[in-house]
């Protein structure tokens, strides 16, 4: 069967095969234009999830405490019922949803049809909030709507590739060996990276810029300085398809490159040469992802980045393009279905002809569907929880009890009495245990829909094999709820009017008619091609859409546009006039911005910066790739990666254990000594305690990086920061001579080389993509 990977933002395109109405493996599809056959470690080995002996395979309700095994109609009838007693009692502010990054285009655009049409609640968002909000609100600012000006194929063309903050090596590692490819053949291109970690893109980069995390914006506003002042403007394009220019040169003639060294400590040749790079592409392509995303000024920051190629006017042809990347498979499509606190088909919740619009789409009445105040993003969503406002929270594959800050609070709100938590998943996840009702999902392989990448590409996921005992498709169990709760549209037909995953397809054709992520081209029978389809793709442009704005025209109109702008320092919303007055012929947006330090800063106390992230061989919160046997030996414990200079001034050495604290939490890791900035630790999320004995108290949980990153967010996009809480370090004693727990093949590759004799060298991350599983 057709399908593509859900482990990762790439979209590499595969087959399933199948014996014995088993998933045995997946071959990588040869002609598809985003893998062109090329799987990564993800994708060859996270099927093995789909058999884990420990799969949710009955609806489960809290009896006297405990989690209870029961049947789908007691399990749905319990949500059904308490929602309707919250409706009558409260109204639609008391419930809030809280979904993935992983669901299927076809169950997004349901779950945002019930929420925001049916139920008309405003308190609904995805775990795309913790990795991909600030690329969609940066394209905003910039472009006035959503969506990837640029194209994978843009590496094949670029004789320049800018990275900031985006590790593609293990974040997009067949896109990675995309860029190997380039490198070794005729015409290199060179690349720019901006990372604190000597990351595999790092090592190939020209220039390498390890800034002190949370000053991305005083680094950006010097390379644009550098841009202007050696007259590497395109001032055509600039004069004709855009405003801000006067106020951009002036902000960033503040921030030469002397001042930017020493707010971000690299060397100010060393921004000089980015920039002369930069300055000098013919075809230049930049990537951004989460070490911008977030770090302070995340949105601030990533605008910048699109700057850049306004200022060059690198858009819309071959090799010129900016892609800001997702984190997660379907995170486009939460955005572009309204499932994450966008509006569907990406139109403008302070627009009420886009409101109106909608409600003609969905038959309903305009004043059902909530534009009274901005979306709840997910981060106001737990504070009203722990407020009591919101009582009843539905959570659809995705695990906050781990993925989320702070998590001792998070734990605490989400056991409170007065919630009533649904939990809807595939697995016994952390976040399950605390649930009133588990809700068994059926999961990649075992379902059928729609995924869309970073650039746009549409491929169909076909089932392969039945989902095991009782567990249902997302889909399905968001249809029956809705039929359960007898929502009706204007003429009193069932709402949502579709019953299954095509007819749930062509109803969001419908939806996204006319907008900018048009798939009314698109068809279920069309997708089963060889390869997969970029939107837009409609009668006009029947074979999608390579790159946007290639004509210097973007959905940045006041009538069109997607937003209105936010202030990039407060996050104040800008009001429809000031939009109008500010960029009345629909232009692209050059918008400038002051450095502001990040909320919390080392101190004596707590002298480090912590940051973390992802590693190559792990998902999130393992929830599957855990459960993946290659995977979880390839990276089996949680770890924290300090210079050279930190361990030595602390007496540590390779595996040493110690103690990582910070003002809200402290975990237990193994030390790898690596070559990551001094000053800053790294310590990779994905680790709960799903699979260990964890005893009664948060004393016991010592695993999980976010027991110890705050609850701030970006003021523009409202993701979580997770690269600037401070944190010391306490040696715990000598090791017992056994290196960290973390690959040799990545960014975490130990300088001990008898550490790498031990576990590969850490070159060898460049030969692990090279081909389809056997």
């Amino acid at each position: 069967m057709r399908s593509a990977t859900i482990l990762h933002s790439n979209g590499d395109a595969l087959d399933i095969a199948v014996k014995d109405g088993r998933v045995v493996g997946v071959r990588g599809r040869g002609k598809d234009r985003v893998n062109r056959g090329r799987l990564g470690p993800k994708d060859l080995y996270g099927w093995q999830a789909n058999h884990s002996p420990d799969r949710l395979t009955h609806p489960l309700v809290r009896r006297d405490g405990v989690l209870t095994e029961t049947d789908w109609d007691t399990a749905l009838g319990l949500v059904a019922s308490r929602s309707r007693e919250l409706l009558d009692e409260q109204g639609s502010t008391a419930l809030g949803f809280y979904t993935s990054g992983q669901l299927f285009l076809e169950e997004y655009y349901t779950l945002a049809a019930v929420g925001h049409g049916a139920i008309g609640t405003n308190h609904m968002d995805g775990n795309t909030r913790l990795c991909t909000a600030t690329a969609a609100a940066s394209l905003k600012e910039s472009f006035g709507c959503d969506g990837q000006p640029g194209s994978y194929s843009d590496i094949d063309h670029a004789d320049v590739i800018a990275l900031y903050g985006h590790n593609m090596a293990e974040t997009q590692t067949v896109l990675w060996a995309r860029v190997l490819d380039r490198l070794a053949g005729p015409n290199p291109p060179r690349l720019v990276c901006v990372d604190p970690r000597p990351t595999p893109v790092a090592r190939k980069a020209t220039v390498h810029l390890a800034p002190r995390p949370g000053t991305n914006v005083a680094l950006m506003n010097a390379l644009l300085h550098e841009l202007i002042r050696n007259d590497r403007v395109d001032h055509t394009y600039v004069e004709n398809h855009t405003v801000g220019y006067e106020e951009l040169v002036r902000r960033t003639a503040e921030y030469p490159p002397e001042r930017a060294a020493e707010i971000c400590g690299v060397s100010a040749p060393a921004i000089r040469g980015a920039a002369e790079l930069l300055g000098g592409a013919e075809r230049l392509l930049s990537t951004v992802l989460q070490g911008f995303y977030q770090a302070n000024q995340a949105t601030a920051a990533a605008v910048q980045v699109n700057n850049v190629h306004l200022l060059r006017g690198m858009l819309g042809r071959p090799g010129a393009g900016v892609l800001q990347m997702n984190g997660q498979p379907t995170a486009e499509n939460t955005r572009e279905c309204g499932a994450d606190g966008d509006m569907t088909g990406f139109r403008n919740w302070n627009n009420d002809g886009h409101v109106a619009d909608l409600a003609r789409v969905w038959n309903l009445d305009p004043m059902r569907i909530p534009h009274y105040a901005p979306p709840t993003h997910a981060m106001q969503i737990m504070r009203n929880v722990e407020k009591g406002s919101i009582r009843f929270l539905w959570v659809s594959a995705t695990n906050p009890a781990v993925s989320l800050p702070e998590l001792r609070r998070v734990r605490a709100l989400l056991s409170q009495q007065s919630l009533f938590l649904v939990v809807q998943d595939c697995f016994m996840t952390e976040t399950a245990e605390l649930a009133d009702v588990v809700l068994p999902a059926a999961i990649w392989g075992e379902k059928t829909g729609t995924l869309t990448n970073s650039d746009r590409t549409v491929h169909l996921s076909e089932k392969a094999v039945e989902a095991p005992g009782e567990a249902r498709p997302d889909l399905d169990i968001f249809l029956d709820y809705a039929r359960r709760m007898d929502f009706r549209d204007a003429d009193g037909h069932p709402f949502p009017q579709w019953h299954d995953p095509e007819s749930a397809f062509e109803a969001w054709k419908r939806a996204s008619a006319g907008r900018p992520c048009d798939y009314s081209g698109l068809t279920y029978e069309r997708l089963r091609g060889a390869s997969g389809v970029q939107w837009p793709c409609d009668e006009e442009r029947p074979d999608g859409t390579e790159r946007l704005y290639a004509d210097g025209r973007f959905w940045a109109l006041p009538e069109q546009c997607e937003s209105y702008g936010r202030d990039l320092v407060t996050g104040a919303p800008l009001e429809e006039m000031e939009y109008r007055a500010m960029n009345p012929e629909g232009r692209a947006m050059l918008k400038a911005v002051e450095y502001v330090p990040p909320h919390e800063e080392p101190d004596r106390d707590h002298p480090f910066v912590l940051i973390t992230g992802r590693t190559l061989y792990h998902f999130h919160t393992r929830t599957k790739t855990g459960r993946s046997p290659e995977l979880q030996r390839a990276a089996p414990e949680v770890w924290v990666e300090v210079s050279p200079s930190d361990a030595q001034e602390a007496g540590l050495s390779e595996g040493d254990p110690v103690e990582v604290s910070s003002p809200r939490g402290t975990i237990r890791a193994r030390t790898r000594v690596s070559g990551i900035r001094a000053g800053v630790l790294f310590v990779p999320f994905h680790y709960g305690y799903w699979d260990t004995e964890v005893s009664e108290g948060d004393g016991a949980r010592d695993r999980a990086a976010n027991e110890m990153t705050v609850s701030d967010w970006d003021p523009v996009s409202k993701q979580p920061l997770f690269k600037t809480a401070v944190a010391r370090l306490r040696p715990l004693g000598e090791g017992d001579g056994r290196p960290a727990p973390a690959p040799t093949t990545t960014a975490s590759a130990s300088l001990d080389h008898r550490v790498a004799a031990t576990r590969g060298t850490p070159d060898t991350s460049e030969e692990t993509t090279g081909g389809g599983a056997p």
